[in-house]
């Protein structure tokens, strides 16, 4: 099972200028080598099996017949290779000449797509010797009948997911590419073979075009470029392949270099990318031309992040954490001004969390130009608090300016189980609860009493996993990190701690090495006794499920695998399984808890606000996830 995955190779083979037998040669090795390393379709560049750079030999039937032996040749020796090739040669059909991409499979020459803009300008003379592309034509060639044309997709029978579209070169530099009809009439996977001169300045110029029109399709995107062998008159080719994801470079060459480029591009992803933006459609007519190809199963050179909410560049993730701090921050803002609220409350234990949404008032106030003395920070000890985050808590509000309030809960909470005739000595549910309900009213009496606004502290790990309670911490009147997750939070803190000064840095770094920990259970020796992350599983777990889970919709075998490979040496096969059990077991159950989620701003890509972003019956059934888990 490849998941979706399919490993795609761009292939710049060393030419010489009209010598078809000797290009044959490095085209097939190049096949041969795609196809050793589990490559499922290989992309050359333009006009590669004659050379880019013939100019009027191409009007020579020597060299036309030539090419045409050399394909039927290729066609032949590649028979028994899994792979798909993509390969450009000039095509003469009665008094036309197209510029052509041939695709070929198991043997069987499929199509070839043609050139449908026609380059004449500066350096460019195709007009010369070409002829644009019709929409859909038939021709006959090596005695069969072949379709040709720019509306050609290709669609592989054993993989729904893998649906191939082609377009060459200037084609993909116009106002309306061939690949965009063709993506959207189903094709998945682009191809382009092109013979792209290297001037200055243009290679980030094709790079971005390439990831661009990868991003606007919802497509991958294999660029194969012409290098070493190309005449050098007047240009010079460097072999500038690229392959794309939905935006993202997977993979570049080398400038001047010769060879393969290989990515595993993931299809599923892109047909799941369609599938949630209802602004996309299919539309428009394309002439399939279904094939056969037993894909083999792949060993995966993709990568991926353990961490798929962080940045991993740390520049990146510097100005990241700057710009969620700042809408986060501009949120708040927006709220307090509409309602005219000068003072906020909110309760602070010295977690992350808490610490979190802190630092996010003091910047919402400092853009109001408000003074923090409104700003109520609640300390609320109960029965599991210890001395290090009561003291975290307390330093951090006055650093920051705040009021600080300290309220202890436990003659409260003590009286309530009396109320409720419950024994304090049954640590159970009720116990915990009772805890985090009554410094929920705690918070909204003080906002009654001062006028002020409740700001909740909860996370989006949170949230996901239910690890919140009803009627508690779960409500407030704006949530500021609704949709940040508890790796991010972390980040957040960190970023927060190198750029302040040197007491409140001090500070922040002792909140990040302090456990998360509810602290609803009485301390040991001083000490949190009660870890979140021993009870419900690792957050970098949960939050790397949640992700390809809700951003992508991908089904819990194809996390599950690609979890082993993001932590291999972190955890093992059975540690993910259990935990990737408990994510979705907890997810369903607690979307109850979700459903009734106060506002609070989105700052990412995932987010489970019910009024936008994930909308999911709260009695809907686990079992067909929980079933397939069990499978793994």
């Amino acid at each position: 099972m490849n998941d979706g995955f399919l490993k795609v190779a761009a292939a710049t083979p060393a030419i010489r200028v009209a010598d078809c037998a000797y290009n044959e040669k490095q085209i097939f090795e190049l096949i041969q080598q795609a196809a050793a390393r589990g490559a499922g379709v290989v992309v050359f560049p333009e006009l590669c099996i004659t050379g880019y750079t013939c100019g009027d030999l191409f009007r020579d039937r020597v060299l036309l017949a030539a090419a045409q032996e050399t394909l039927c040749r290729l066609i032949r020796k590649t028979e028994n290779l899994k792979i798909l090739a993509v390969v450009g040669l000039p095509l003469p059909v009665g008094a036309d000449l197209y510029n052509a991409a041939a695709v070929f499979c198991g043997g069987k020459l499929l199509g070839f797509a043609a050139k449908s803009s026609i380059p004449n300008y500066v350096e460019f003379y195709e007009a010369r010797y070409f002829t644009p592309s019709p929409d859909y034509t038939e021709v006959s060639f090596g005695g069969e009948t072949v379709p040709l044309g720019n509306t050609l997709i290709f669609p592989c029978r054993g993989m729904p997911e893998f649906v191939l579209g082609v377009e060459i070169c200037e084609d993909l530099w116009v106002a309306v590419p061939p690949s965009s009809r063709l993506a959207q009439c189903g094709a998945t996977l682009l191809a382009n073979c092109s013979a792209s001169d290297e001037i200055i300045g243009k290679a980030p110029y094709r790079r971005g075009l390439v990831g661009q029109q990868s991003g606007h399709l919802l497509a991958a995107y294999v660029y194969a470029d012409a290098g070493e062998g190309e005449s050098s008159t007047d240009l010079v080719y460097a072999g500038h392949n690229l392959i794309a994801e939905n935006g993202t470079l997977l993979a570049e060459s080398s400038p001047f270099q010769t060879g393969l480029t290989v990515a595993d591009v993931d299809l599923e992803r892109m047909v799941q990318e369609r599938l949630r933006t209802t602004t996309w459609s299919n539309a428009g007519q394309a002439h399939c031309i279904p094939f056969d190809l037993d894909l083999p199963k792949i060993k995966l050179e993709r990568k991926f992040p353990a961490t798929p909410f962080v940045p991993g560049d740390v520049r990146d993730l510097s100005e990241r954490c700057e710009m969620i701090l700042n809408l986060q921050a501009c949120g708040l803002k927006t709220r307090l001004r509409h309602t005219g609220s000068k003072c906020v409350s909110i309760g602070v234990s010295g977690g992350l969390d808490s610490t979190l949404a802190l630092l996010v008032i003091a910047r919402a106030f400092d853009l109001l130009g408000l003074d923090r003395k409104g700003i109520q920070a609640v300390s609320m000890p109960g029965f599991g608090t210890t001395a290090r985050t009561k003291s975290n808590a307390q330093r951090l509000a006055e650093l920051l300016g705040a009021t600080y309030h300290e309220i202890p809960i436990h003659d409260a909470v003590n009286q309530h189980f009396r109320d409720i005739e419950h024994n304090p000595a049954v640590r159970d549910v009720t116990y915990e609860n009772s805890q985090a309900r009554e410094r929920t009213q705690v918070l909204m009496d003080i906002a009654n009493q001062c006028g002020c606004f409740v700001i909740g502290t909860g996370d989006l790990s949170e949230l996901a996993l239910g690890w919140a309670t009803f009627n508690g911490d779960i409500m407030s009147m704006y949530g500021v990190n609704c949709s940040i997750p508890k790796t991010l939070v972390r980040h957040l803190v960190h970023h927060a701690a190198v750029t302040g000064g040197y007491e409140i840095r001090a500070l922040l770094e002792d909140v990040l090495d302090t456990p998360v920990s509810p602290e609803l259970l009485p301390p040991v020796n001083g000490e949190i006794a009660q870890k979140t992350e021993d009870i419900v599983g690792p957050y970098e777990l949960h939050d790397f499920f949640l992700y390809y889970m809700v951003r992508f919709g991908f089904h819990p075998g194809k996390i599950y695998r690609m979890a082993q490979q993001a932590f291999a040496g972190t955890y093992d096969d059975q540690t993910i399984k259990k935990w990737l059990k408990n994510f979705y077991r907890r997810f369903f159950m607690n979307q109850f808890k979700r459903s009734c989620l106060p506002d609070g701003p989105k700052v990412g890509s995932v987010s489970l606000s019910p009024r936008g972003d994930w909308r999911m019956p709260s009695d809907a059934s686990a079992r067909l996830w929980l079933d397939e888990i069990e499978t793994l």
